[in-house]
């Protein structure tokens, strides 16, 4: 499904992967760094994505696209189109230019601006992915949850990684008798809920 995948996607996916290295070695401040998930975590969000039931897919912190790209990958299979929301100006400058260099802007509809302020208006949503400022999560999660389609997804990043700082929304996650939910040990962790 997602192989071969298509020259313009993958030189750009090769060249964030590049950019990201960078910037995790050279300092740069932390909210200029990409940030990005690392490429086992796309290829899991693909296949969950492509795999989720029909809906919405939405992705909380765009970034630059790198994880886009891989949710897109799935859309694109099944003829849907990913909603991507990113906060920080510069960094949906950086997106447009992904999604332009990599052809796939027909594909993905990016809001500028605090998903937050969106979110309780997306109905039937299929996927999620949460991957934003830490102190936004439990927010996000709370107004998503309710709107998964039966047997949607929401995969919430750096679950491992961030576990202190995520702890009271794992935990809320974990026993919200509204979803099935698990940690998966793939990249810096994800949290995994399935609506029942």
């Amino acid at each position: 499904m997602f192989h071969p995948i298509p020259p313009s996607i993958l030189d750009r996916m090769e060249e964030l992967e590049r950019r990201d290295a960078r910037d995790r070695q050279d300092r740069t401040p932390r909210l200029e760094r990409l940030r990005q998930i690392p490429a086992e975590t796309g290829r899991f969000l693909a296949i969950l994505a492509a795999a989720a039931p029909a809906g919405a897919v939405v992705e909380i912190g765009t970034s630059a696209g790198y994880s886009t790209l891989w949710l897109m990958l799935a859309c694109k299979a099944s003829g849907r189109r990913v909603t991507t929301f990113e906060v920080l100006p510069e960094k949906a400058a950086l997106a447009r230019e992904t999604f332009r260099s990599a052809r796939v802007e027909h594909l993905v509809d990016l809001i500028e601006g605090d998903a937050r302020d969106h979110l309780a208006a997306i109905d039937d949503v299929a996927f999620c992915f949460l991957d934003a400022e830490k102190d936004v999560y439990a927010d996000c999660y709370e107004l998503v949850t309710p709107n998964l389609v039966p047997d949607g997804l929401l995969v919430a990043d750096n679950a491992i990684s961030h576990r202190d700082t995520l702890q009271p929304m794992i935990d809320r996650a974990l026993s919200d008798p509204r979803v099935d939910a698990v940690v998966v040990p793939i990249g810096r962790g994800e949290l995994v809920c399935r609506r029942a």
